[in-house]
């Protein structure tokens, strides 16, 4: 997996003693940007401020880090820090979250669950990239522990939930905000880069509350991301699914923006589920087109994701509701164990490739 000068991501870093600021990660070694580059905004401690420069700027920007390590490399190498020797935080002030439900396997598999007889799909799945408000106090970035959530279980029972889960998924963070009653506009003239998401689940929480509203404590305790932000242009794109319905218009693709991301998820070190990106029903041009077209407004660190990515195989599902059948089919783990859902000091890690690229790590243990 590469991390050299075509990949690049955007993270926070600090090393003891000092104040978080801005870096671009360069093999085993992160690049102090306001060092190196002599610009102020990196000395911040998040991307927001950067990020609101724009797309010129990200490129220009992007163009400039990749020469300075390919042609100045001397004057650059006092300003790369090793990896072992600095912290890494959250790389943005999140300002909204919305979370999306884009994988035409996952939707269907929990349809055929919850709702048995069925094709598993509702009416409206093919006509919109269903999605929801999340709550992003509660995003943390990878290695924060997780703390297991109590609330109803049902009516009168209180207590932590038994079916904890994770989702892998694929967030967008946004650099360029947008006119409050005037819809997004070109996908790319807003979105900074992506970053991996786990989206934890209560399960049995969510199952109880859930109708007619939608996900509301089962998932708001806490989401995971990864520490580093990679940048559109480092990702391999490809045609989206084809879609049957056609879109209407304002969701009708004009750019191809399928991205060839590959994701691994693993249980205490083992791996448990390979979902493919590539396969998503609804790309994120759409899903951005959808949550502006009534005039909602983006900020800068506004963040949404794809939903949980699922493939047609066992192997590719990315929930322990999908991969153990909502309990009733238990996941073998090296050593005998076996897991339907999560258990305390579980931790959980998904990682991602594009195009040999990797897009980092999120991590988190159960306590």
């Amino acid at each position: 997996m590469s991390w050299g000068v075509d990949n690049l991501p955007y993270g926070v870093f600090s090393r003891r003693g000092e104040r978080p600021r801005v870096g671009v990660r360069y093999g085993d070694r992160v690049l102090d940007l306001a060092a190196a580059l002599h610009d102020e905004v990196f000395a911040a401690p998040s991307l927001n401020p950067f990020m609101a420069r724009g797309r010129t700027a990200w490129h220009d920007t992007r163009t400039l880090i990749a020469n300075k390590l390919t042609s100045d490399l001397a004057i650059t190498e006092p300003h790369l820090i090793p990896l072992d020797q600095v912290r890494l935080h959250m790389p943005f002030e999140v300002a909204d979250y919305v979370d999306f439900y884009c994988s035409l396997e996952h939707a269907t598999n929990l349809g055929r669950m919850f709702r048995p007889g069925t094709d598993g799909l509702l009416p409206n799945w093919r006509h919109l990239p269903v999605g929801y408000h999340g709550r992003s106090g509660t995003i943390v970035v990878s290695g924060t522990p997780i703390d297991r959530p109590h609330g109803q279980l049902g009516a009168g029972r209180f207590g932590p939930s038994a079916k904890l889960d994770l989702e892998a998924e694929l967030g967008f963070v946004i650099g360029v905000p947008s006119e409050l009653g005037s819809p997004a506009g070109a996908f790319e003239d807003h979105v900074f880069g992506v970053t991996l998401v786990n989206d934890w689940s209560a399960r049995d929480i969510q199952a109880w509350e859930y109708v007619p509203l939608g996900p509301f404590l089962g998932k708001s305790f806490a989401t995971s991301i990864s520490p580093w932000i990679t940048p559109l242009e480092a990702l391999p794109r490809l045609a989206g699914r084809v879609q049957d319905p056609e879109p209407l218009d304002y969701l009708r693709r004009t750019d191809d923006w399928g991205l060839d991301v590959s994701v691994e998820v693993s249980l205490n070190g083992e791996v448990v589920s390979r979902p493919p990106y590539s396969g998503m029903y609804w790309t994120p041009d759409q899903m951005l087109a959808h949550m502006t077209v009534n005039g909602a407004s983006l900020r800068t660190g506004d963040l949404f994701a794809s939903g949980t990515i699922s493939g047609e195989q066992r192997d590719e599902r990315g929930s322990l509701i999908e991969l153990t059948w909502n309990g009733s089919d238990p996941i073998k783990l090296a050593g005998g164990e076996t897991r339907t859902f999560l258990e305390d000091g579980d931790t959980v890690t998904i990682r991602a490739t594009a195009g040999g690229r990797s897009l980092g790590e999120v991590s988190g243990t159960i306590r």
